[in-house]
C-alpha cells in the first residue's frame, strides 16, 4: 500500500522585537497584563494553526486608513454599507454624488521579476484550491449572517399595509390547480381582473413548483398577456401583481417587471403615499434597482410631509436607506420628525432610522445623534443586538463621543457579543476602535469569540477586526489564537483584496501596530501590480501605501520581499510634508514649543520642526545634546551659514536660567561669558551668561549642565520631542494610540530618545506665564526622569524632573 505523505506550508510571519536606548525593562507581557488588567489570565484556547513568533516588546496604537476615511471623487465620510445592490443606482448627499458600480472581476497579471523568497501561498494555483474547498465548506454548513432589516415592521400592525411579507403563505395552493391555471392561459382572452387571480394563486404554489414556473413557456405567457394590458390594471390590481412577484421569485430584469416600473412611475402622482411606500417595498423585496421611482416617491413625500404618519416615516427611512439615497433637501425634515417621535419611537424603530440614515450617507446633527443616544443609554436592555448595532453604526458615522452610552455599551454587549453574527461584532470592534474608546472586557469578548467564526469573515471584516484591535494597541488574552486566524483568513480571501486593495492595507497597518509583518502578504500588497491598483482606486491609499511600505524598511530588517520604488516614496514624502506645512507645524501648541525651544537653547539652529519620519505625518521637534549635555546647533537651512557658524560658549548656569525663565534683558558681550564653568547639576556654581532681549539666549550659546549617568547616553543624544493632543490618545485616557506608538518605536529603533510633552501638561501652561512654559521645557529637554519611559503609559511629569534634581 502506497503511503502519502501530504504537507501544507504555514504563512511565514516577521515579529519584530523593539530596541531603546533607555534602561532595560522585563517581560512586556506580564507587565501588559499587570497594566491593562491586574489579575488576568490567558482563556484563549490553543490554535489550530501555529505560527513561532518572536518575542515583542511593549507597545500600543491607533491611525485611521485611507479607505474608511476620505475618497478621491468627494468629501463625504466613506462607511461601510452592505454589499447588495441598492434601490437605487446612485445616492446623493451634500455635496456628493457617487456610484456603487459592481466589484471588478479582473485579477492582478502575473508578476514580473518575482522577489526572492515569494511564498507559493500566493500564487494563482493554491487560492484556487483554498476556494474549493471554501466552496465545499459552504456546501456542508450553510450560514446566514446578515440579520432582517425589517423586523422593527413586526412592531406595529401599520406596517402591514406599508409593507411586502416576503414569508412563505400560509396556505399552499394545490400543483393540479396551478396546472389548471396555466393550462386557461393558453386557452383564451383573460381580463386584467382575471390575469390578477392567476398571479396570486400562482405565488401560493409549493416553493419547488414556484420555482419550476420561470422556465414553463405557460407561465411567460401569461407574463406577456400581463405586459400587453398592462395600463388596463386598476392601481390595486397592478400593486397585487407586483406583490405576486415576490415570492414567485420574478428576476429583476424580466419583462414583465419592466412593464411595472414604467407604469407605476406614470401613476405615481396619482397614487397614496401608503401606495407609493408599499411599491418601493416590494422593488426591495425583488432586488431591483428603481432610482427613477424612488426619485418621485421622494419628491411626494416631501410635497406632503405633514401628512407623514410615524411608521409611513420610520418605512420612508428604510427605503432610504436601502436605496442608497439621501435627498439632500429632506435633510431638515427628517431631523425634525426624529425630535418630533423620538419618544414615540419602539426601539427597533430607533434602529431602523439609524440604519437607513447610514446607509444612505445622510448627514445628522450632533444634537438628534445625542437625542437618540440618550434614550438608548437608558433602555438597552430591551434593544436586540440588530437594533444597538445600527445605532452603533450612526454613532461612530457622527463621531459621537456619547460617554454613558459606551459606558452602558460595556455593561451590556459583552454577555451578548457569542451569539452576535460575524458582521454585528464587527461593528462593535469598529465602533470602539474609531471612536477611540478603549474597553478590554468588550475587546477581549470580541477576540474569544472569533476563532470560531472567522471562517464567516468577508475580507473587509478580517481587515476591520485587525484594525481596530490595532488602533487600540490591544493584543488579547487569546492573541496567538485570534491573529493567526486572522491571517490565515486573509489568505484564503485573497482573491478579494485584488478587487478590494483597500482591504488588504488596512489590515496589514493594523497588524502593523502590534508588530506583526506576514511577510508573504506584505510581499504581494507591495509588488509593482498591487501598488498599481491600489493608486487606480476609489479612495486614497497612497497615505496608507506609504506607511506600511517605509515601517517594513524599518521594522523588517531581514524581510527580502517587494518594497516601494523611491521615486514613489519621494512623491509620497513630498505630499506629507506640504500637508504638514499647512496643516501641523503651525498648530498654536507646536508653535509655541518651537519658539521656545528656540528661545531657551540659543536660536532656530538648536531646534528643527519637522517630521522626522514622514510616513507617521505628526511632527517632531528635534534636538541634539553633545555626551556633556550642551545642545548642538544642526538645523541650517543655509549650508553656507552653517559653515561659518562658530560656537560662541556662551554657559547656561542656574544665574542665567534663573535671568532666562524671568524674562529679564542684560547687554553683555556674547563672548564675555567665556566657554569655562560647565557645572553639573547637582552642584551649580555662581557663572553668569549673557541674554538677548526677551530672555532669549545668543545664537551660538550652549548648555554647560553636565548630565547625570542614569540620564545621558556616553555619546551625542537626538532627541525627538513629541507635541501630543488628544487625537494621540485613547478617549479620556493617557493611552496612545496605534500610529502614534508605531511612530515612537520606529524613532526609538532608529536612535532617538523620545520625549512626551503631552496635552494634559502642556495645554495648561499654554495660558501660563512664559517662566513657567521654559521652566517646564528646560527640565524635559535637561531632566528625564530616571527609569520612566519616555513615551507611552508613564510619561514623566515636569513636577517628576524636579524631584529628580
Amino acid at each position: 500500500m502506497a503511503t502519502v505523505l501530504m504537507c501544507r506550508r504555514l504563512p511565514r510571519l516577521s515579529r519584530v522585537t523593539a530596541f531603546t536606548t533607555t534602561a532595560k525593562r522585563g517581560s512586556s507581557k506580564s507587565k501588559k497584563e499587570k497594566r491593562d488588567k491586574p489579575g488576568a489570565a490567558k482563556t484563549g484556547t490553543e490554535s489550530g494553526v501555529t505560527i513561532q513568533l518572536l518575542k515583542p516588546q511593549d507597545y500600543r496604537v491607533l491611525y485611521n486608513p485611507a479607505a474608511y476615511a476620505k475618497g478621491k471623487a468627494g468629501s463625504q465620510q466613506h462607511v461601510d454599507r452592505d454589499s447588495s445592490q441598492g434601490l437605487g443606482d446612485t445616492f446623493t448627499s451634500p455635496g456628493t454624488t457617487q456610484t456603487f458600480p459592481t466589484a471588478s472581476s479582473q485579477a492582478l497579471p502575473p508578476v514580473r521579476n518575482a522577489k526572492p523568497k515569494s511564498s507559493t501561498l500566493l500564487e494563482p494555483t493554491i487560492p484556487a484550491t483554498l476556494y474549493k474547498e471554501e466552496a465545499e465548506k459552504e456546501k456542508r454548513e450553510m450560514h446566514d449572517s446578515k440579520e432582517d432589516p425589517r423586523m422593527f415592521q413586526k412592531g406595529r400592525p401599520e406596517y402591514r399595509s406599508l409593507s411586502c411579507d416576503s414569508a412563505e403563505p400560509a396556505q399552499t395552493l394545490p400543483a393540479e390547480e396551478g396546472d389548471s391555471i396555466l393550462q386557461s392561459v393558453a386557452g383564451g382572452e383573460a381580463g386584467p381582473g382575471i390575469l390578477t387571480d392567476y398571479f396570486l394563486k400562482l405565488s401560493h404554489l409549493p416553493a419547488e413548483r414556484r420555482r419550476a414556473l420561470l422556465s414553463d413557456p405557460r407561465f411567460s405567457a401569461l407574463c406577456h398577456r400581463a405586459v400587453t394590458a398592462i395600463r388596463l390594471f386598476s392601481t390595486p390590481d397592478l400593486i397585487q401583481v407586483l406583490k405576486a412577484c415576490v415570492p414567485l421569485a420574478v428576476p429583476a430584469s424580466h419583462p414583465l417587471l419592466d412593464a411595472c416600473e414604467a407604469e407605476f412611475c406614470r401613476r405615481a402622482w396619482d397614487m397614496g403615499l401608503e401606495q407609493l411606500l408599499l411599491v418601493a417595498d416590494c422593488w426591495r423585496c425583488l432586488d431591483r434597482s428603481v432610482p427613477s421611482y424612488l426619485g418621485i416617491l421622494f419628491s411626494y413625500a416631501n410635497l406632503h410631509w405633514k401628512d407623514l404618519t410615524l411608521p409611513q416615516f420610520v418605512q420612508l427611512l428604510y427605503i432610504i436607506g436601502e436605496g442608497r439615497r439621501s435627498p439632500a433637501d429632506l435633510a431638515q425634515k427628517v431631523e425634525s420628525t426624529i425630535l418630533k417621535h423620538l419618544d414615540a419611537f419602539t426601539l427597533e424603530e430607533l434602529g431602523a432610522i439609524c440604519l437607513g440614515l447610514f446607509k444612505s450617507l445622510s448627514g445628522i446633527s450632533a444634537h438628534v445623534m445625542r437625542r437618540i443616544a440618550d434614550r438608548v443609554s437608558l433602555q438597552m436592555e430591551d434593544m436586540s443586538t440588530y437594533a444597538l448595532v445600527n445605532v452603533l453604526k450612526m454613532l461612530r458615522y457622527t463621531r459621537m463621543d456619547h460617554l454613558p452610552l459606551m459606558r452602558e455599551l460595556g455593561k451590556v454587549i459583552p454577555a451578548r457579543i457569542p451569539a452576535t453574527n460575524i458582521q454585528g461584532i464587527m461593528h462593535i470592534a469598529l465602533t470602539y476602535s474609531s471612536l477611540h474608546f478603549f474597553d478590554e472586557d468588550v475587546l477581549a469578548a470580541v477576540a474569544a469569540s472569533l476563532p470560531s467564526k472567522v471562517s464567516y469573515c468577508r475580507s473587509k471584516d478580517a481587515a476591520k477586526f485587525l484594525w481596530s484591535f490595532g488602533c487600540l494597541d490591544y493584543e488579547p488574552p487569546n492573541e496567538e489564537e485570534f491573529y493567526s486566524s486572522l491571517i490565515k483568513q486573509l489568505h484564503a480571501k485573497l482573491h478579494e483584496f485584488r478587487r478590494f486593495p483597500e482591504h488588504l492595507l488596512t489590515a496589514l497597518l493594523g497588524l502593523a501596530f502590534v508588530k506583526r509583518f506576514p511577510e508573504e502578504l506584505i510581499d504581494f500588497a507591495l509588488r509593482e501590480e498591487f501598488v498599481e491598483k491600489t493608486r487606480s482606486s476609489k479612495y486614497e491609499l497612497n497615505k496608507d501605501l506609504f506607511t506600511l511600505g517605509k515601517s517594513v524598511e524599518i521594522e523588517c530588517p531581514t524581510y527580502q520581499g517587494s518594497h516601494l520604488p523611491p521615486q514613489l516614496c519621494q512623491e509620497f514624502t513630498e505630499m506629507a510634508s506640504s500637508f504638514a506645512e499647512r496643516e501641523i507645524y503651525v498648530r498654536p501648541e507646536i508653535v509655541e514649543a518651537t519658539s521656545l525651544l528656540e528661545s531657551m537653547l540659543g536660536g532656530p539652529e538648536y531646534v528643527k520642526n519637522h517630521m522626522i519620519l514622514p510616513h507617521t505625518r505628526s511632527s517632531d521637534l528635534e534636538v541634539r545634546l553633545a555626551t556633556d549635555g550642551h545642545p548642538i546647533p544642526f538645523n541650517f537651512k543655509d549650508p553656507v551659514a552653517a559653515k561659518n557658524l562658530k560656537d560662541m560658549g556662551v554657559s547656561l548656569t542656574d544665574d542665567l536660567m534663573s535671568q532666562l525663565i524671568q524674562g529679564r534683558a542684560h547687554s553683555q558681550s556674547p563672548t564675555e561669558g567665556g566657554n569655562e564653568g560647565r557645572i553639573d547639576r547637582q552642584d551649580r556654581g555662581d557663572a553668569a551668561g549673557p541674554l538677548l532681549q526677551d530672555g532669549a539666549l545668543p545664537a551660538g550659546a550652549t548648555s554647560q549642565a553636565e548630565p547625570k549617568t542614569s540620564c545621558w547616553q556616553p555619546r551625542e543624544v537626538r532627541l525627538a520631542l513629541q507635541v501630543s493632543n488628544r487625537n494621540h490618545f485613547c478617549y479620556g485616557s493617557k493611552r496612545l494610540l496605534g500610529l502614534h506608538c508605531l511612530k515612537r518605536r520606529q524613532l526609538r529603533l532608529l536612535g532617538y530618545e523620545v520625549l512626551e510633552i503631552p496635552f494634559w501638561e502642556w495645554f495648561p501652561l499654554l495660558k501660563r506665564t512664559r517662566s513657567e512654559k521654559l521652566s517646564y521645557l528646560h527640565y524635559k529637554v535637561f531632566c528625564p526622569a530616571p527609569g520612566l519611559p519616555s513615551g507611552g503609559k508613564g510619561l514623566p511629569s515636569a513636577s517628576a524632573c524636579l524631584g529628580a534634581e
